[in-house]
């Protein structure tokens, strides 16, 4: 059927990038790494220096999720074809959401991993905290804050981060007029940081003489 054809050549586009990324991330060595990880946490006298092997467990966690991460990316996709192929051949129609739907996952999933490897800076795996503050603007500026809170929010938790609000300050009559949250995971930091600066909302009043008014105020 054109349906799962269609589907199963544009998931058949990604295997390339597939393979790719197992090379980017270096599975292999990732596994390697864990092990020789895994030995050394073993070993006698591992717990001797508490922040050293604290230090060892996290970064064998950390290790493993890649790995982890990646193969079931790769099951994924192997199982995905094998659902299309089956029900392009009992031409059952019935499944064609879910298989797209599943398809869509692993492109996203695919390309947040490939993402991944390009965040290399020594802070970009770890944690991250992101602080808003109003700038002008009163009780509206506060109602941005509060709705660039609800954003941030809202993307890391639907990319998997532990997302907490560890202080805030209500506005007057609505809104926050600070904030801080902290966001948890890895490569936390690497996405975010670029997103330091001032998000600026303008508005458009009828009430102005000339017929327009620019209002602008700003947060983060």
């Amino acid at each position: 059927m054109i349906q799962y054809e269609q589907l199963r050549l544009e998931l058949l586009e990604k295997k390339d990038t597939l393979e790719s990324l197992y090379e980017a991330l270096g599975v292999e060595r990732l596994k390697e790494e864990v092990a020789k990880l895994e030995e050394m946490s073993a070993q006698d006298g591992f717990w001797d220096n508490v922040e050293e092997s604290q230090k060892i467990v996290q970064k064998t966690s950390g290790l493993k999720n890649k790995v982890e991460s990646y193969e079931k990316l790769k099951r994924d996709y192997e199982d995905t074809l094998v659902m299309i192929e089956l029900s392009d051949a009992e031409e059952d129609l019935e499944l064609f959401d879910e298989c797209r739907e599943s398809v869509d996952a692993i492109e996203k999933e695919l390309e947040k991993q490939t993402l991944s490897t390009l965040l290399t800076g020594e802070y970009d795996n770890k944690n991250a905290i992101l602080t808003f503050h109003t700038g002008a603007g009163g009780t509206e500026a506060q109602d941005w804050n509060s709705m660039l809170v609800r954003m941030y929010t809202r993307w890391g938790e639907s990319h998997g981060y532990k997302v907490t609000m560890v202080d805030f300050l209500d506005g007057d009559e609505a809104g926050l007029k600070s904030a801080t949250l902290l966001i948890e995971g890895e490569n936390a930091y690497g996405f975010l940081k670029s997103e330091s600066g001032v998000h600026r909302l303008v508005r458009i009043s009828p009430f102005d003489s000339s017929g327009i008014r620019h209002t602008s105020f700003a947060s983060l």
